[in-house]
This record gives structure tokens, sequence and C-alpha cells, in this order.
């Protein structure tokens, strides 16, 4: 039976999602706030140069997940793309993620990979179970290296102490003994050729998919619907009656220079002396293009306020409390589904994020078929 679903959102998730149920049958209607489909990932021509700007920051696509890269390649051509950050420490230029040429460079040596394994961690602290991101810094590089490339860096992007921060967030970055600096490990990596709103604009082009943009949605017209996927955030869809779960926002400074600025697509800034954490050349995100004039971001992190758009969930002692909370409020919601990174409140990288949707849109066609509810979230929140 044809149900008529509304997804909100058209980012990665709600696209995936729409795509899932209307080549299933589904009639879907897309609605997003803005302008344009691709939510974060929205990628535009910059009309003075030419080039193709990552409107909200940088997104470089990486997985292992043969099915997610079997996926998107439906719908886009990618081109392969290597991420090779380089970082600015007290006026010399070095490599991230921090590798066997960064730690020669920073001490002034010419290490093997085991000298160099033997060299950091005669210099690590003894920390078993580090729980903090200062503890987890401590025993992974050591006091040297977490001051030079990690601590300022940290305090500017989170707004606090490293040590009020879980060791979770520096366990996603890798530390290698050899001369790799491809920031990644996954096997598939790479950028649409076109940019990730064709993609995503590819993806909801179908017969079944109706897109509704510059539309906000009232959650008390869910009844009106058979089922809502929600990728708003989770307190929002509640009117955030029991307060605001708390993100970091970013402003970015754009200014635009010709011939090649600094060289690389990203250059951190990690001093505590510079207010910008990073800066990014958006030329350099497309290497098989070739353009005169360069486009530019300077990234500032803060608190993310009410009219702000979220990026980075903080999931903090206090956070976490607020979202058992709003969770419990969810699991009550009759007909509605919440999905992605603001709707389960968790940083997803993008073939997570299309994963948990593929996942998803299974799932829910599982349930109409045998009559059992909807899963409740995409993700698990807590």
């Amino acid at each position: 039976m044809t149900e008529r679903l509304m997804m909100v959102g058209a980012g990665l998730s709600g696209a995936v999602l729409a795509r899932q149920l209307a080549e299933a049958g589904h009639a879907i209607t897309v609605v997003d706030a803005r302008s344009h489909v691709a939510g974060n990932c929205h990628t535009a021509r910059d009309p003075q140069t030419g080039v193709m700007v990552h409107v909200y920051g940088p997104h470089i696509f990486h997985t292992d997940d043969d099915r997610v890269w079997d996926y998107v390649q439906r719908f886009a051509r990618f081109r392969s793309y290597k991420n090779q950050v380089k970082t600015t420490v007290a006026g010399q230029v070095y490599s991230l993620p921090v590798n066997l040429h960064t730690i020669n460079q920073f001490f002034g040596r010419a290490m093997r990979p085991e000298e160099a394994r033997a060299f950091v961690a005669a210099r690590t602290a003894d920390i078993p179970d580090p729980q903090t991101f200062e503890e987890q810094a401590l025993a992974f590089v050591g006091p040297d290296l977490y001051a030079a490339f990690f601590k300022g860096y940290t305090e500017k992007q989170w707004g606090t102490s490293p040590a009020n921060l879980p060791a979770s967030i520096l366990k996603r970055l890798p530390l290698r003994f050899t001369y790799d600096d491809n920031y990644f490990f996954h096997r598939h990596q790479g950028i649409p050729e076109n940019g990730y709103t064709a993609m995503v604009a590819a993806i909801l082009d179908h017969p079944g998919i109706s897109v509704r943009l510059e539309t906000v949605f009232d959650p008390s017209e869910a009844a009106d619907w058979n089922h809502v996927f929600w990728s708003g955030p989770l307190d929002g869809f509640f009117n955030y009656r029991l307060g605001r779960l708390g993100y970091r926002t970013l402003d970015f400074e754009t200014f635009r220079a010709t011939g090649d600025w600094q060289g690389c697509a990203v250059m951190n800034h990690p001093g505590a002396d510079v207010p910008f954490t990073r800066i990014s050349e958006h030329k350099h995100f497309a290497p098989w293009e070739s353009h005169a004039e360069s486009v530019l971001y300077r990234e500032y992190p803060r608190a993310c306020g009410p009219d702000d758009i979220p990026y980075y969930p903080i999931r903090l002692a206090q956070e976490k409390s607020l979202l058992a909370d709003y969770v419990a409020l969810a699991k009550e919601a009759p007909n509605v589904t919440f999905v992605g990174r603001l709707g389960t409140y968790r940083y997803l990288d993008m073939d997570v994020t299309i994963r948990e949707a593929l996942d998803l849109a299974a799932a829910f066609l599982a349930a109409r078929s045998t009559g059992t509810p909807a899963p409740r979230f995409s993700g698990a929140p807590l």
C-alpha cells in the first residue's frame, strides 16, 4: 500500500531515505527550510572565480563501506581525492595527522619508524584508561606534541579546556610512524566531480519524490502524514520545551586571492594567539579543475545560538542528561522517526549517515510488512 511520508530535511539522511522509500512505491514529500538541498555538505560555484565552494566548510567523502561507496556512485562521478592537511605551528608548517615526518621535523631528528615509536612512547604519560581528551593526548603523543598540535586547536574548536572533553574525540585521530600523510585511512576516498549538491539532487530525482525548499515543517502537522522522518534538531521537534541541547557552530570569513594562496586545501592554525582554527582554500578540493583566482575561508568556532546553524553536538554530561529526557519524549511521539546528525544528536561522517539511512529504510519497510512499530531513531542517541 502506498503511504504518504514526510521527510523533514533534504540533507543526506532525508535524500537517501526518500529515494529508498520512493523506489519501494511510497509517495514522499521532502521539505527543507533552506533554499537548497544537501544540508551542510552543500556546494556551489562562486560566481566571481568559478571555484566550487564547500559552502558550510570542507567535506571529503571517505569510507570502507562498499555498499555506501557503490550507492553514491550511482548518483555522481567521484574523483579521487587525498586529504593532506597541513598545520602552522610557531612559524613552521607541518603535515597532519601526526606522522613520522611531523615527529622528525618537530624534534629535529631523522628517526626510523621503530626509533620514533620508542621516542614518543618514552614521552607519553602512563594513564591506563584515559577519560578526558587531555589524558588521552598525554597518553597518546606526550606533552610536547599535545601542546603544539592539539591543545590550542581543541580549546578553540570546543570553547573549553581539553580536560573537560571526552577521550573519544581524540581517539578518532590517527598517529602514524610512517611518512603517510593521507588524513584518512579508508579504502574509498573522493569528492563528487560536480559537487555534493548535484549528487543529492540526483538522489532526489524520482517521480515519487516531491521537494519543497524554503519550507518549515511544523511538528504539529505530523498527524497529517502516515509517517514523518525528522532530521532537524531533536529538541526542536519538541519546541525546546526542556531546554536546548548544546552545539558548536562555525563562522566563515571569506576572502579571495589571485593564484594559489596557501598551496593546500586545509591549513590548521592551532596557536592560541590565532583566533581562527583553520583556513580552507576551496579550489584545492577539485584538483582536476584550473582557476586563476581562489576562494578561502577562515573558520571561527563558537557557541551555537538559537538562530545559528548547529554543527557539532557537545555531548558533555549536562547535554547527555538533557538528551536522555528528549529521548524519552521521542519514544512517546507517534508516527515519527528521528534521523541523522541532528535528529540523533551525534557527530556522523557522511558515509555513516548514508549507511544508517539505507538501514533505516529497510527496517521501516520490514516493519510495515509485519505490522510492527517503525524504528524510533536511525541510530542510538545514547
